[in-house]
């Protein structure tokens, strides 16, 4: 009896040994990130207050492609890595498509996302400068309960602060971290002075993630022996992350098939990037055509709406100016369950390539996202995260344009995480009472009134 294919999967040995740095073949390299105070370029040894000294030199790397993965965390990659390439039979015939469409899993992972490969590496870097303390900020708790997992396995002490309508929404989420031994805190708190003046301001502020940053940042500032770590929108998480294409590269040679159209959900670009960008080399270097496709909530649309200026990464201007598509750091997206993906801009690199045309965006309702996720569930039998739901929602627009056309495209996109803990949103969803959110071109426009213009 003639089989079908359904999960192409690497042997142990074939998982890619280094990340792919895509700054060094971009033809217009990201622009320089800037002290707040001079506007002068920053340096790198500039972040060494804030961030550990190799993920510093990262950010800024625009020389070297290729990046050798510690062997540390290679070790720890194995035990999850290669995370399957599955190819969606059930979906495509649901959908009466002649697309062929493919999925990376990354919810294969032990807390369930694809937030565990930069976490690894973050954790370990930390480690290797004898950094004790590390702070961090998240949103849907995706990336919290990654590095709680990291900071366990390279013995480092973390304190998280959480978005609090997620910490409201997803409060498994916080068990998960406080399991692996983090202390979790809801923001805005008034356990810093950021807090304290947002809190001032709004005393019914549900947070956002620049507000947890502003706050990890402040804590990781005043606390001896202490880095930030984030999770997503900065280079260094990005080029952590390119282990999701790099493997789906070799995958999709398996399955004897390359990608027309690539598509990741979208808050900061982390794992977008990661499987965005190993494919997107061959577009720069060699001409290929594969089209890249962000999906972004409605609610928070700062690749679809948003503008390309220099901007604060938190609330309160704690970060460095970078030059990115936002809709302003003062930004408050409305209480979407997307909770990672509720972010006021996206990183430097991923605006440069939107900027230069080698990449698309979509903006998606929240109804038809998880009405993908369910049809998903029901075909393919994994509930996604309603970041995932994004991708989905997106593929599905695509593959149902391929019915109408009749192209037999092949189509990629990226499960960046289940959804077993975010079932409180499904059953809103299924009793009909989610409402979709869009903010309306004045709020936008006001918003970003603060931001910096490009130099």
């Amino acid at each position: 009896m003639a089989t079908k294919t359904k999960r192409f999967i690497l042997p142990e040995d074939e998982i890619p040994t280094q990340w792919y740095n895509i700054q060094a073949d971009m033809i217009n390299k990201p622009l320089p990130m800037l002290n707040p105070g001079t506007k002068k370029p920053l340096k790198a040894e500039d972040l060494y207050p804030i961030f550990n000294q190799a993920c510093s030199q990262q950010e800024l790397n625009q020389t070297d492609t290729w990046i050798d993965i510690p062997e540390e965390v290679y070790e720890q990659y194995k035990f999850y890595r290669c995370t399957p390439l599955v190819r969606a039979y059930e979906l495509e015939k649901a959908l009466d498509t002649p697309a062929h469409i493919y999925f990376k899993n990354e919810s294969v992972s032990p807390v369930g996302s694809h937030k565990l490969n930069s976490a690894l590496a973050q954790a370990y870097y930390c480690k290797k400068e004898g950094v004790t303390n590390v702070t961090t900020e998240t949103g849907a708790g995706q990336w919290g309960a990654a590095l709680s997992y990291a900071c366990k396995a390279f013995g480092l002490e973390l304190a998280v602060y959480m978005v609090k309508i997620s910490y409201q929404q997803k409060p498994y989420r916080r068990s998960i971290m406080q399991t692996f031994g983090a202390q979790v805190t809801a923001s805005p708190s008034m356990s810093t002075r950021a807090g304290k003046d947002i809190i001032t301001k709004d005393p019914t502020c549900n947070g956002s993630l620049g507000t947890a940053i502003s706050e990890a940042i402040e804590l990781a500032m005043t606390t001896p022996n202490c880095k930030y770590v984030l999770g997503s929108v900065m280079n260094h998480v990005s080029l952590h992350q390119t282990i999701i294409g790099l493997e789906a590269e070799k995958q999709m040679a398996m399955a004897g098939e390359y990608p027309d159209i690539v598509i990741g959900c979208f808050g900061g670009g982390s794992n977008f990037s990661g499987i965005a960008f190993p494919f997107m080399r061959h577009n720069i270097l060699e001409g290929a055509k594969t089209q890249f496709l962000a999906a972004e909530p409605s609610s928070c649309p700062k690749l679809t709406r948003g503008k390309f200026e220099y901007d604060y990464g938190d609330e309160s201007g704690y970060t460095p100016l970078l030059p990115m598509y936002t809709l302003g750091h003062n930004f408050q997206p409305a209480n979407i369950h997307a909770g990672g993906l509720r972010y006021h801009g996206a990183g430097t690199i991923i605006s440069q390539l939107l900027k230069d045309g080698y990449m698309g965006a979509v903006d998606l309702p929240q109804t038809e996202t998880f009405k993908a996720g369910v049809f998903f569930a029901r075909h393919e039998g994994i509930i996604p995260a309603p970041e995932s739901c994004h991708a989905i929602a997106a593929a599905i627009r695509e593959a149902n344009k391929c019915k109408e056309s009749g192209e037999k495209k092949v189509i990629l996109f990226n499960l960046s995480g289940h959804g077993l803990i975010d079932m409180a949103a499904y059953d809103q969803f299924l009793a009909g009472d989610l409402v979709d959110y869009s903010p309306s071109d004045e709020d936008i426009a006001a918003n970003l009134k603060d931001v910096e213009p490009l130099q």
